[in-house]
């Protein structure tokens, strides 16, 4: 069975999930200048955590009861939004927007890589290998070869970024799991990131003592709050919706807009630029993930005309 085509009102949604997404490094990016990463990683989950119970709550959505629910959502929180938000943050102190969302775009490579160690139906096969050589050639390029010697803090930063794809890749094959208990899309995601809240609580007050530092500026709350409200509750109902229109295969789609949109919005609102070599890596990451999706051999050559399913 086909999955299931993308109108134009997916699109339209597929582009405003990058916007949102790739909007998420570029309020990080001016949000960590005055608030500690841990920080502004527990206000991300916390305000986005609430918005997303209280819509639960206005629709009628009840949370599960059962022990084995709640663990396993455990587990995604920790993997899909705990840990991966600090690396990210972290690492954004240091580099740029752009270069951070390039290295977010590793996410479905290390999920292959991660889905072959640990399931039995998503093994290798030879086009997926060379989808991941080309990907992560492309991680090698960014950090400008392995001669570059990248040992201070950026190369750390870098390397941050990268553990921040393999948590997520590993949440991927964790959420399995999930499935499993018939959660609604809403109620996962109100689990997930209001969980996180509470995991992060701790560490945050312990690690920055928010209670003693500066009040921020007007721009960073407001970018902590587009954080929390758009680039993680509202993202992540739009998410909902796309897979509801156009199937989960098709929502993958955003990992290709995701890396532009950052650097697009990063050049317009912190004046960053990148070098050209993290252009050419993020082409053959971009290569890696084109033959890891094979849209491309859907499409019929000699005809030239798309088949129903070729965006799907």
């Amino acid at each position: 069975m086909s999955a299931p085509t993308l109108s134009a009102r997916a699109w339209g949604l597929l582009l405003l999930l990058s916007l949102l997404w790739g909007g998420s490094f570029l309020f990080v990016g001016i949000a960590v200048r005055e608030v500690p990463p841990m920080t502004l990683v527990l206000a991300r989950v916390g305000i986005g955590g609430a918005a997303l119970l209280a819509l639960l709550r206005l629709r009628g959505e009840a949370l599960p009861r059962g022990g084995a629910a709640w663990r396993d959502m455990a587990g995604m929180a920790v993997l899909m939004s705990a840990l991966p938000f600090c690396l990210i943050v972290w690492g954004q102190a240091h580099i740029p927007a752009g270069l951070a969302a390039i290295l977010n775009a590793t996410t479905p490579l290390f999920g292959a890589l991660v889905a072959h160690v640990a399931t039995q139906d998503e093994r290798l096969t030879p086009l997926r290998c060379a989808a991941l050589g080309a990907g992560f050639s492309g991680v090698v390029v960014l950090m400008g070869g392995p001669a570059a010697g990248h040992a201070g803090v950026q190369g750390w930063a870098v390397l941050a970024c990268l553990a921040a794809s393999l948590s997520y890749g590993i949440g991927g094959v964790f959420g399995r799991r999930v499935r499993r208990h018939g959660l609604t899309p809403l109620a996962a995601a109100s689990m997930q990131v209001g969980i996180a809240a509470i995991l992060l609580a701790p560490l945050a007050l312990a690690m920055d003592r928010p209670w003693g530092l500066a009040i921020p500026s007007a721009t960073a709350i407001a970018a902590v709050l587009a954080l929390a409200l758009l680039s993680t509750a509202l993202a992540y109902l739009v998410l909902f919706r796309i897979m509801a229109l156009a199937g989960p295969g098709n929502a993958l789609l955003v990992t290709f807009l995701i890396p532009p949109s950052a650097i697009l919005l990063g050049w317009l609102g912190l004046g960053e630029s990148l070098l050209p070599r993290h252009l050419a890596g993020m082409a053959l990451i971009g290569l890696g993930l084109v033959l890891l999706d094979g849209r491309w051999r859907r499409v019929p050559v000699a005809s030239g005309v798309l088949p129903p399913d070729a965006l799907g």
